[in-house]
């Protein structure tokens, strides 16, 4: 069952709706090689320290980026999320443009609190905003929405990284 907005959508959005729900799941080859990879960002973000979160951020996207086919993105940590009358901002993709490579930003501590992100959802949400880059590189969907079938695909690839987990987040 889509979600509220798609009533909103236009019958091309729709199209490329449908065929982003469509597509539940993300195959990552060699995803045990990553592991110790994911290791060293629960370690650096644990330290509190952004820098080795980025680091490892990057590190990670790499290997994904390169397990999957698709042209690689950067990554950018910072510190206190934004936020606004909407709530707070855990994660930002933004595409690739004439001059700049697609980027994902993302923020390790919470607005509010400034408390550090926890691990399991700091991860997730750079999964997630990896997802938007693999629905334009890998799927060539002209959008991407957030359908069910792209939070299937956010959690496929954290079960692969994290296995074994009842985490359903």
């Amino acid at each position: 069952m889509p979600f509220a907005y798609y009533a909103r959508l236009t019958r091309r959005q729709r199209a490329i709706y449908d065929k982003s729900d469509g597509v539940t799941e993300v195959r990552l080859p060699g995803a045990e090689a990553l592991r110790p990879v994911v290791a060293g960002l629960a370690e650096g973000l644990a330290r509190e320290e952004r820098a080795a979160t980025q680091l490892a951020c990057q590190r990670l996207l790499d290997g994904l980026t390169e397990a999957l086919g698709v042209g690689p993105v950067r990554v950018e940590v910072l510190a206190a999320r934004p936020h606004a009358h909407w709530g707070e901002l855990h994660g930002l993709y933004t595409e690739a443009r004439a001059t700049r490579p697609p980027k994902i930003t993302l923020w390790m501590r919470t607005a509010r609190q400034r408390r550090v992100v926890a691990f399991r959802t700091f991860l997730r949400t750079l999964l997630h905003e990896l997802c938007h880059h693999l629905d334009y590189q890998r799927f060539r969907l002209p959008d991407s929405f957030h359908t069910q079938g792209f939070y299937k695909r956010e959690s496929s690839l954290f079960h692969q990284l994290i296995p074994d987990t009842e985490d359903s987040h």
